[in-house]
């Protein structure tokens, strides 16, 4: 599965910030700094073999958070994005998704031959994946699907799964 991150064009970046201007503050007030936007944006296109354009608003530095691999906003603008199905098992990490804006569907398996279940999503719905079960997203509505994510390493020695 392809994860390639592409940067964005500064008038992307400018389009993605107009788009979401109004439905999220990107501020982050990380303990004993100043102030700060999203530290990198970047633009997953086909994302895990989803469709369209996905972008992720980082918002920390690499190791800035304990036992945190990610902390970014999710954008999917349009009903054409979706991020295909994937596992955070093989990284050993566990994954939250919270739904600030838009709608769409989650949908999750327990591995790669299994039926796909579906859940609708709105702002304040709350998502989780560990071990080695299978999740995806796609935008079904008519504005930005924009998902909090937070991705946590799994304990050493802790059962996936379990």
């Amino acid at each position: 599965m392809p994860r390639k991150r592409l940067p964005l064009s500064p008038q992307e970046q400018h389009t993605l910030d107009a788009l979401l201007d109004g439905l999220i503050d990107t501020t982050v007030h990380h303990y004993g700094a100043e102030a700060r936007q999203a530290v990198r944006y970047d633009k997953r296109k086909a994302m895990y073999d989803g469709t369209g354009t996905v972008y992720l608003l980082q918002l920390f530095e690499d190791d800035e958070l304990v036992n945190n691999r990610i902390g970014a906003y999710m954008v999917l603008p349009t009903a054409e994005d979706s991020v295909g199905f994937h596992t955070h098992g093989d990284r050993h990490e566990q994954e939250v998704y919270v739904v600030v804006h838009g709608s769409g569907t989650y949908l999750e398996k327990d591995d790669p031959d299994a039926e796909p279940r579906a859940y609708p999503i709105e702002k304040g719905t709350i998502t989780t994946v560990r071990g080695p079960a299978l999740h995806a997203v796609q935008n079904t509505g008519d504005e930005p699907l924009v998902v909090f994510v937070i991705t946590t390493n799994e304990p050493a020695g802790y059962a996936s799964g379990a």
